[in-house]
C-alpha cells in the first residue's frame, strides 16, 4: 500500500534525524546551509544547537510550510544545481515532494515502490555561489552544507567550489546504486571529496535494497 510505504519512509527519515552519532557535528558549527530543505523536518533539532540556519527549498507551496521562520532559521526558494539560470523540469514525488528531483526515478523503486512523481513543474537553476552573493549570506556565519537533493548532490557540489573551503562538515545523503537515472553514487562523492580536501568521517546506513544498493548519510569533515 502506499500509505504504508510512505510510513516506512518518514519513520527512516526519522530515525536519520534524530540519530545521535550523525549529528555530533552541530555542536561543532555555528551555523548550517542545508539545500533540499522538504518541509524542515529537522528545524526542531537545529533549534536545540542554536544555529544559523538558511534553508533552501525549491517547490513553491513546500517552501511556504517553512516560510514561516524560526529565529535565526531563514528559508530561500531556489532550486541549486552546477548551473545558474539553466532551465529543469523539476519531478514532484507524491510522498510530500520528499523524493522530488530533477533526475527522473530509476532504482528508487526497489526500496520504496510506492513513490512515484505526480507533477512536473520548469524551474531555473542557481548556483550556491551566486546563491549566496545575491541573497548577501554570511558565509563565515556558516560552517556545514548538508544537502538532500534527491540525486543531484554532485551537481550542487560542482556549483560550489569556490565556497567550499568554508566549510567544515558536509553532509549529504548518497545512495551506491543508481537510485535515480544517471544520479551520483557513493563512489562519485567519495571521489570529488578527496579531491578538495573532505574525508569521511561517519557514515550510516538507513535503507537497503533486496536487490541490493543501499542509501546512506555521510559525513565528511575538511582536512586542516
Amino acid at each position: 500500500m502506499i500509505v504504508t510505504s510512505i510510513l516506512v519512509w518518514a519513520i527512516n527519515k526519522i530515525n536519520k534525524i534524530f540519530g545521535r552519532d550523525s549529528n555530533k557535528f552541530l555542536k561543532h558549527i555555528t551555523g548550517l546551509i542545508h539545500i533540499g530543505a522538504n518541509t524542515g523536518q529537522e528545524r526542531n533539532l537545529y533549534k536545540k544547537h542554536g544555529l544559523n540556519v538558511v534553508w533552501i527549498e525549491p517547490i513553491p507551496e513546500v517552501y511556504k510550510k517553512i516560510k514561516k521562520e524560526y529565529k535565526k532559521q531563514k528559508a530561500i526558494k531556489a532550486l541549486v544545481t552546477d548551473k545558474n539560470n539553466k532551465e529543469y523540469k523539476f519531478n514532484i514525488a507524491n510522498n510530500g515532494g520528499a523524493s522530488s528531483s530533477i533526475l527522473k526515478l530509476e532504482k528508487h523503486k526497489d526500496i520504496w515502490p510506492d513513490v512515484f512523481y505526480e507533477e512536473t513543474i520548469l524551474l531555473n537553476s542557481v548556483t550556491l555561489e551566486r546563491l549566496i552573493e545575491k541573497e548577501n549570506i554570511k558565509i563565515k556565519d556558516y560552517q556545514a552544507l548538508v544537502l538532500d537533493t534527491q540525486g543531484s548532490e554532485l551537481l550542487v557540489l560542482e556549483g560550489s567550489i569556490s565556497v567550499l573551503k568554508h566549510f567544515k562538515y558536509i553532509a549529504t545523503e548518497v545512495a551506491d546504486f543508481e537510485s535515480y537515472k544517471d544520479c551520483c553514487t557513493l563512489s562519485d562523492i567519495k571521489k570529488f571529496m578527496k579531491q578538495h580536501n573532505f574525508q569521511e568521517n561517519y557514515r550510516s546506513k538507513f535503507a537497503e535494497s533486496t536487490k541490493g544498493g543501499s542509501y546512506f548519510d555521510i559525513l565528511f569533515k575538511r582536512i586542516d
